[in-house]
């Protein structure tokens, strides 16, 4: 019997990490929308960390990855994470209204720039005043990468794919301003990636 699961060494080793900031963050109860989940592995871990009162909406483009994220899901037995959507986050419309949480990790560095505009677009449509916009993953800060190593990979990424590669966060939060979220916390992290954490302004 085939298992449908998908293993990500990175997810393995950054979920830790990334839950150490995110979990501050969340709200004791409501809805933590996660935009290409890829794997399933970070929203299985974070919904298992997180208790009932949070429930978790995975999504995907890719029917495998959905598959591995339900497999995940029905691996752990977890009653707060509802079955994975169909999304993709340049779409200007959604299948889904409302969020308390955007959660994207790791996407907008291997996906075209208007990934990142319909998600920060696409968050500010469903998150209320104050929700939670958190990505995470390399960023260039004031034009130079923060490590050898991110330049390594930005090159790599560019050559594999001339749409992909590691964004400016000056231009990540110019675009977030430009869709009414304040300026954001950053938070720095292992492997030289960064937690950022954005907030919908008071409408």
């Amino acid at each position: 019997m085939n298992d449908p699961r998908q293993f990500s060494p990175a997810a393995a080793r950054n979920r830790d990490p990334i839950w150490d900031v995110l979990g501050r963050e969340l709200p004791q109860r409501g809805l933590v929308l996660e935009i290409a989940s890829g794997t399933g592995e970070h929203v299985a871990h974070f919904a298992r960390l997180a208790g009932s009162q949070l429930i978790f909406q995975p999504s995907d483009p890719s029917a495998a990855a959905r598959a591995s994220i339900e497999a995940w899901v029905a691996e752990l037995g977890l009653l707060n994470v509802r079955p994975s959507l169909v999304l993709d986050a340049a779409a200007d419309v959604w299948p889904i209204a409302h969020a308390d949480v955007v959660l994207c990790i790791n996407m907008i560095h291997i996906s075209p720039w208007t990934a990142t505009v319909g998600l920060i677009a696409g968050a500010a449509r469903v998150l209320p005043p104050h929700g939670l916009l958190f990505l995470y993953g390399p960023y260039r800060r004031n034009g130079r990468h923060t490590a050898p190593s991110n330049e390594a990979f930005d090159a790599d990424l560019r050559r594999r794919n001339a749409e992909w590669g590691v964004r400016d966060l000056e231009a990540v939060s110019e675009l977030a301003a430009a869709h009414g979220f304040a300026a954001p916390a950053v938070t720095e992290m292992p492997a030289n990636n960064l937690s950022v954490a954005f907030r919908r302004s008071k409408q």
